[in-house]
């Protein structure tokens, strides 16, 4: 049995909270009695959400008999405003905890109370500058959707907490049950702790013209397809050069940069998701040959293909591995 503290407030996203609560719980279905999992605010009182949604706790802060084997702080308007008495008992016995997680924001009540002090951490993308100039003695990495070590895990906005808490059931009960829970829940397989927070859709934006969002559309479900701006114009039914220039100004990038972001983001997911080797796997995405893979990889991650495979999928049967792939691990 783990137990499991959830500290709750005023105006803490909802999100933030039964997120992981639902992974946990799930966790329990598979493994029943694996976390015993408890919900506190200061005096017990009931909290709002950001979203009016009240939450009644199960306990009183104050009145905790031990601590938890695992905390978790979640965000929301109420942890940047930093309660001094919440950030108060956070100091006081957080550090108790075997391990200290936050979700989007609450890592501003963390790091309020000390306990980021040197780390790296992350948080939603909105709030990453505010975190890192408020709170100098810590580093913020803007990207991931988590970062997580053996005490202390950190997440990004809102639906990251259910990816963080799926890796920390992963720990726990291995890969097989964080699959199992992430298909019960609907959301997307394990995405790593490493993968940006923003897709190539989201770190650019929808194009406002319908002909030109039907290509964005067309680039995220044909990778493999020819992607150059003349193809793309052809299917807009302008010109490259009028394609190029209202793609450029309608999305916020240049296609030929959203494309490879797009073959990217196709590959990491192929990898993550399939049994398919690197060759298979370039081909597939765009990449004119695995080296061309192996670059874009090296130059976003600094690993190659076939290492980033083995850190987020379990491990390959070697009759499943090519000669090639191991090859290219080198």
């Amino acid at each position: 049995m783990r137990t499991v503290l959830i500290v709750l407030f005023d105006g803490v996203q909802s999100l933030d909270v039964t997120g992981p609560v639902e992974v946990l719980a799930h966790a329990n279905g598979i493994t029943p009695a694996t976390y015993e999992i408890t919900t506190a605010s200061l005096g017990g009182h009931a909290v709002t959400t950001t979203s009016n949604l009240r939450l009644t706790p199960d306990a009183d802060l104050r009145n905790l008999a031990g601590p938890p084997d695992l905390l978790i702080v979640p965000g929301g308007p109420g942890a940047r405003r930093r309660d001094p008495e919440l950030v108060g008992w956070l100091r006081d016995h957080a550090p108790e905890a075997r391990q200290k997680a936050s979700v989007c924001t609450g890592a501003f009540l963390l790091a309020a109370a000390g306990l980021l002090d040197g780390r790296t951490v992350t948080t939603h993308w909105q709030y990453c500058a505010e975190l890192a100039a408020t709170y100098p003695e810590l580093t913020v990495d803007p990207d991931p959707i988590f970062v997580k070590t053996a005490d202390l895990a950190t997440s990004a906005g809102v639906t990251a907490g259910i990816d963080l808490a799926l890796a920390l059931v992963e720990d726990d009960l291995g890969r097989g049950a964080a699959l199992e829970i992430a298909r019960a829940l609907v959301v997307f397989l394990r995405r790593p702790g490493s993968q940006a927070q923003f897709s190539a859709q989201l770190a650019a934006q929808l194009a406002d013209r319908q002909p030109l969002r039907e290509v964005q559309h067309w680039i995220a479900e044909h990778p493999h397809e020819d992607l150059s701006v003349e193809a793309l114009a052809h299917k807009a039914s302008l010109s490259p050069r009028q394609f190029a220039r209202a793609f450029a100004a309608e999305v916020g990038v240049p296609p030929g940069r959203y494309v490879d972001r797009a073959r990217f983001e196709a590959a990491r997911r192929r990898l993550e998701d399939t049994k398919d080797g690197v060759e298979e796997t370039a081909r597939a995405c765009g990449y004119g040959t695995p080296e061309a893979m192996r670059r874009a990889f090296v130059r976003a991650l600094g690993v190659s293909p076939a290492e980033y495979r083995r850190r987020f999928r379990p491990k390959t049967p070697p009759q499943e591995e090519s000669h090639a792939d191991r090859h290219r691990a080198l």
